[in-house]
């Protein structure tokens, strides 16, 4: 009786896993036919073949999806957000990739690593990236993303790089306050970048404070050195 239980659960096991791996598959598909005349040669029902260009696997699962200029264009569809088992995506210098970021990486549970530097996404940054509480490494430099930095970022316990340079983000910087998360919360992070942007406002006291931190841009440091609770970041920060 217990043999034909055993054998019984490997075969649901069995069919769970295959499951999986196809939903990897469709999820491939999906993206490749959102990024028409590229170079990607995605071909065969097994992305963990070894010739899929730019794909990790572990245990059959796609774990790395890295296509850094690789020429993409057209948007990132919420597709991505299917991955149950992706822990980086870097899809870094394809200027070809455009409009807004969709929130559906924020579903990314997972992810460790987040890599999408120097492409054409504009809009504002989904704050559903500060669900992602594995994440360790983040980079959206160089892109056109507008409007604040989310305040759940201040959930990214974890993440010890941060670079947001380079875009042309506005308001203040997100301090917590009770109710809400801050950037004043990351209390692993070593890099903050976000030079090069259009902030206003005070840079706030409490990140400087940050006992880990050891690189902050430039002006910034500058600024938290002459005055940390008055210093204004538009004489700073601004990218005009």
């Amino acid at each position: 009786m217990g043999t034909k239980i055993g054998i019984f659960l490997l075969i649901i096991f069995m069919q769970i896993s295959i499951s999986y791996q196809n939903t990897d598959l469709v999820i491939l598909m999906a993206l490749q036919a959102a990024w028409p005349n590229t170079t990607l040669n995605w071909k065969g029902s097994d992305p963990c073949d070894g010739t899929w260009l730019g794909i990790g696997c572990t245990n059959s699962r796609v774990t790395s999806l890295i296509l850094s200029s690789m020429g993409l264009t057209g948007g990132l569809p919420g597709d991505i957000g299917e991955f149950t088992e992706l822990q980086i995506l870097d899809l870094s210098y394809n200027t070809g990739l455009t409009g807004t970021l969709t929130p559906a990486i924020g579903n990314l549970n997972k992810l460790t690593n987040l890599v999408i530097v120097g492409c054409g996404f504009t809009g504002p940054i989904p704050s559903t990236i500060g669900n992602l509480e594995r994440l360790l490494y983040m980079s959206l430099n160089s892109n056109g993303f507008t409007g604040p930095i989310p305040a759940t970022f201040g959930n990214l316990k974890n993440i010890y790089w941060l670079d947001l340079s380079a875009n042309k983000l506005t308001g203040s910087l997100p301090v917590s306050d009770g109710l809400t998360p801050g950037l004043d919360l990351l209390t692993n992070i070593k890099h903050l970048l976000f030079d090069h942007n259009q902030f206003s406002g005070s840079i706030p006291s409490t990140v400087g404070f940050l006992q880990s931190l050891e690189i902050i841009s430039e002006a910034a440091a500058w600024c938290l050195a002459l005055a940390t609770s008055s210093c204004v970041l538009a004489a700073t920060l601004d990218s005009s």
